[in-house]
């Protein structure tokens, strides 16, 4: 077959051309916890390991490091499975009506469409979280600021989901197939959440 049968036949199955397809193809890279790649959001340092553009929407994947207190209300995601490792603290998980403690060196499942909350039940907690698919955590940077340092934020003015008007949180959450629940589907839900 001439080269030129060859590049037409790829162009018909993939709809690339062999330099298209090199162009678009995921690229390795190395990445760690760093300011170039940390933000605040609502009292959480949250670092970028990858995203939706380090392999086209697949999946995100977050380190965080949270204190007790800055915890988001519970909620439902209608896109995207969570998978959490605890480095290190503990959390209470609640989803599905269950109650899980999650300790250092111990996984938590959360799959999507399953209304979920989780409280810090030590004073802080170093976690990891693999989101699928993608693209959940682009809606966290459009309300997040460069970390100024590797620490969560410990100033008094600290914004929180707890201090805080979630108007603008909501609707950019619900951009992203994200909505908080309210206090009758918390009860009703996760009848041990402390309200």
């Amino acid at each position: 077959m001439s080269q030129t049968n060859t590049v037409t036949k790829q162009r018909l199955t993939t709809g690339n051309t062999p330099n298209e397809q090199q162009s678009n193809a995921l690229r390795p890279y190395k990445r760690s916890p760093a300011l170039s790649n940390s933000t605040w959001y609502k009292g959480m340092l949250h670092s970028q390991m990858a995203g939706t553009t380090d392999n086209k929407g697949a999946f995100d994947f977050i380190i965080s490091t949270i204190r007790r207190g800055t915890e988001p209300p519970p909620h439902v995601h209608s896109r995207e499975d969570e998978f959490f490792y605890v480095f290190s603290g503990e959390m209470k998980a609640y989803v599905d009506r269950e109650v899980f403690i999650v300790k250092a060196s111990e996984c938590m499942f959360l799959p999507r469409l399953k209304p979920h909350a989780w409280v810090i039940t030590s004073a802080a907690i170093n976690v990891m979280a693999l989101i699928t698919p993608g693209g959940f955590h682009d809606a966290l940077l459009k309300m997040s600021a460069p970390a100024e340092q590797m620490e969560v934020p410990d100033d008094g003015d600290t914004e929180t989901y707890a201090n805080v008007d979630l108007t603008e949180t909501i609707k950019i959450h619900e951009q992203y197939g994200v909505r908080l629940l309210s206090p009758d589907e918390i009860r009703t839900e996760m009848p041990g959440f402390p309200l």
